[in-house]
């Protein structure tokens, strides 16, 4: 991630707990998730990227997988940007 000008040596994964998915209005999984929402959170947009992980593949496919999340974050920024812009 250094690559990309994304300093990561500060932080350390968490465990997001069920109540902030449910507060949120789209969710995002890599493709490893044992994401399992209440059915009352049918509102939520989980949307699994089925990514695959990185953890000891060759540093080009390390790239290949951060591109594709680049890629993926902008499609759903654009798709974000496009709702407001609808709505407005």
């Amino acid at each position: 991630m250094s690559e990309a000008e994304f300093d990561l040596s500060g932080r350390t994964p968490r465990t997001i707990s069920t109540s902030e998915l449910e507060s949120c209005d789209i969710v995002c999984t890599m493709g490893c998730s044992t994401l399992d929402l209440d059915a009352d959170a049918s509102s939520v947009d989980v949307r699994d990227w089925a990514l695959d992980d990185p953890d000891g593949q060759p540093i080009e496919r390390v790239r290949e997988i951060r591109e594709t999340v680049r890629q993926q974050v902008r499609t759903l920024f654009d798709e974000i940007e496009q709702g407001v812009g609808d709505s407005a």
